[in-house]
């Protein structure tokens, strides 16, 4: 099924008008959702009940209040609300071009895919091709809902992502949890480097990768609409000793695994590694941790029994 655009919208870029399309980038119809019932199979419905009176209160009825004291309010009307809202327009006002990468990832909210609008496609492509060559980002403002965004409009390899960034005052600072930083010896880090090596991939391919949980789950539903017993999967539990760990020579195991499963590297490489490992002493000698037995994983049933309802 093609994508279904969900706005209009008219790029402001200098005296050029950029008329384009809004795709969400993201699905989360990809989730498994789960209905509540009663016990006799029946779907329940969510109400609002009155702390005071524990009658169940009509939505029709309720108004909107802010607690700025305990129990106490200021209410607000509909109206009173929609004047405080800004108005929508299609119109993203570019007003300013910064480093792509000078944008902190903790600052990304939702994104969005944009996509050339009828006269749009070369406008759209010279923006894209400028971004990419300048290396950097267009910020933007754009208002929806009733709620002025700062987006991020930044160039892909097959055109343009808008990028809708949180303010301010919605990141929390990694400065407030105050943590110590311990000084590390030089051999330390050297052998962090190494391991550092030895996993290095050129790229992220999120083709490697699969949502685990949500396969069980989708297993385990078709096992019990075949009428099937679900097994429980019990996940691995390493035992704890509570001790403190040998930085030095919990690093020098992870090199000798090759960096915890990483690709090994060719043999030069490697025949070098070990010779600069050696200059540093011999780790002492330490009994691995048991692991529980792993239960039985659950096998997939076919897709199509799935779609029965």
């Amino acid at each position: 099924m093609p994508a279904r655009s969900i706005a209009s919208l008219s790029l402001s870029f200098g005296l050029v008008s950029i008329p384009v399309k809004l795709y969400s980038a993201t699905e989360s119809a990809a989730d498994v959702r789960f209905n509540l019932l009663a016990s006799d199979g029946s779907r329940v419905k969510q109400q609002y009940v009155s702390e005071a009176s524990g009658e169940v209160v009509e939505r029709s009825t309720m108004k909107k209040g802010y607690e700025f004291e305990k129990d106490r309010f200021v209410v607000f009307t509909a109206d009173e609300l929609k004047a405080l809202e800004d108005s929508a327009s299609h119109v993203v006002e570019i007003v300013a071009f910064i480093p792509e990468k000078s944008v902190d990832p903790i600052y990304y909210d939702k994104a969005y895919f944009i996509a050339p609008d009828k006269r749009g496609g070369k406008p759209y492509s010279l923006l894209q091709q400028a971004l990419r060559e300048s290396q950097r980002g267009a910020l933007a403002k754009w208002a929806s809902k009733g709620k002025t965004h700062i987006v991020l409009i930044r160039p892909a390899q097959d055109g343009l992502i808008f990028q809708q960034l949180l303010f301010a005052d919605e990141v929390r600072s990694l400065a407030d949890l105050h943590i110590e930083q311990v000084p590390v010896s030089a051999a330390e880090l050297k052998l962090a480097l190494q391991i550092i090596e030895q996993g290095t991939e050129e790229s992220y391919d999120p083709t490697a990768y699969e949502n685990e949980e949500k396969k069980r789950i989708l297993a385990a539903i078709d096992q019990k609409i075949e009428g099937k017993e679900v097994v429980s999967n019990e996940p691995d539990e390493t035992e704890s000793s509570g001790q403190v760990i040998d930085l030095m020579e919990a690093l020098r195991a992870s090199l000798s695994k090759g960096g915890g499963g990483a690709r090994q590297k060719p043999a030069a490489r490697k025949a070098k590694e070990e010779a600069e490992v050696a200059e540093i002493p011999a780790p002492r000698t330490r009994k691995p941790a048991q692991r529980a037995e792993k239960a039985p994983a659950v096998s997939a049933a076919p897709a199509k029994v799935r779609a029965r309802k």
